[in-house]
């Protein structure tokens, strides 16, 4: 168990679009520092060392893992190293906070965990938005129940980037689509809201390279329950998620997946929009409670579990199954 008064020197594998964001909001905790940077390129890693003041830049991501003083590594690779660098750090001892989503598929979500157990090291999925202020404001009410049992939930992500064949986002082969990308999303808040579905029904288009292009989802539960979920790399989407109450209605802002307002709208149409105030991207809580959990001695966050990870992955496995989605293909 690390010193209570230790700060976490953190190391970042692979210094890319979504690490960068990472790190300007881990800059803002006080429990952390940042340490080390590794790339592929020690030129790149260097430029991101001095940009952000890191103590040590490495030209390959094995001296990241294997330096004694880093106690956490941030893995931002694209989705298919994920598995390959987290097991690697894992086994070096070091506690992971890999981003989502974990792995292609469950099965290897679940050799992650295994290892993970096996180490007895802190792994956790970097799906920040378990942690946000707002998520957690709106997660909290509808479990008091004040606006009754959920309906329904509709939530969609989507976004028009230009399309390129040999960027990752298009690139099947490094899991790239809207599925994994930023589909996970919407089902990560049917699972946090709902739970696991009874049923899956799905439908999917396709870029010329085997990625999807879009998908759109509808989750049955009991008692005839729904969610209506949707990803898309077509259009510009609300990008909201609305949940239905018997008493209700709560409306997360666009960019629901990101700090936003909230709106809560009762039975009898009175509406009140409340703001969090965060100032920064929002990062900054998901390391926040990463640091906390490995300072006093965690292997698994009691938020995003292991098992709601497993959960996860295997409902986007479902999915894909339904709309013949195969990265190995």
């Amino acid at each position: 168990m690390l010193s209570q008064n230790r700060k976490i020197k953190w190391g970042i594998l692979a210094p890319g679009h979504i690490a960068t964001k990472f790190v300007k909001d881990l800059l803002t905790t006080k429990d952390a520092e940042l340490y080390a940077i590794a790339s592929r390129s020690l030129e790149k890693a260097t430029d991101f060392k001095d940009k952000y003041g890191a103590a040590v830049a490495y030209g390959n991501y094995m001296e990241l893992m294997t330096d004694p003083n880093v106690d956490a590594i941030y893995i931002a690779t694209p989705h298919t190293f994920h598995k390959t660098y987290a097991i690697d750090c894992m086994l070096n001892k070091k506690a992971v906070l890999c981003e989502k989503p974990l792995a292609l598929n469950s099965a290897d979500v679940d050799v992650m965990l295994q290892i993970a157990k096996k180490e007895d090291v802190l792994l956790m999925e970097a799906l920040w938005t378990y942690f946000l202020p707002h998520y957690t404001y709106v997660l909290d009410f509808i479990k008091k129940g004040s606006y009754g049992k959920v309906i329904s939930l509709d939530a969609d992500f989507g976004f028009h980037p230009t399309f390129n064949a040999t960027s990752r986002l298009f690139d099947k082969q490094l899991g790239g689509g809207s599925l994994l990308d930023i589909g996970i999303y919407p089902i990560f808040a049917a699972l946090s809201i709902l739970g696991v579905p009874e049923e899956i029904q799905a439908n999917a288009t396709f870029f010329e390279t085997g990625a999807d292009s879009s998908c759109h989802m509808v989750f049955s539960y009991e008692n005839g329950v729904k969610a209506n979920l949707r990803s898309t790399l077509l259009e510009e989407t609300p990008t909201e998620a609305i949940i239905k109450c018997e008493k209700g209605t709560i409306k997360l802002h666009t960019k629901f997946h990101k700090p936003t307002k909230v709106t809560f709208t009762d039975a009898e149409g009175k509406e009140t929009t409340k703001d969090f105030d965060v100032t920064t991207e929002g990062y900054n809580y998901e390391a926040t409670h990463f640091n906390e959990l490995l300072r006093n001695g965690k292997t698994e966050s009691p938020i995003m579990t292991h098992k709601f990870s497993h959960q996860l992955m295997e409902t986007m496995d479902k999915v894909k199954e339904i709309i013949g989605l195969n990265y190995y293909e």
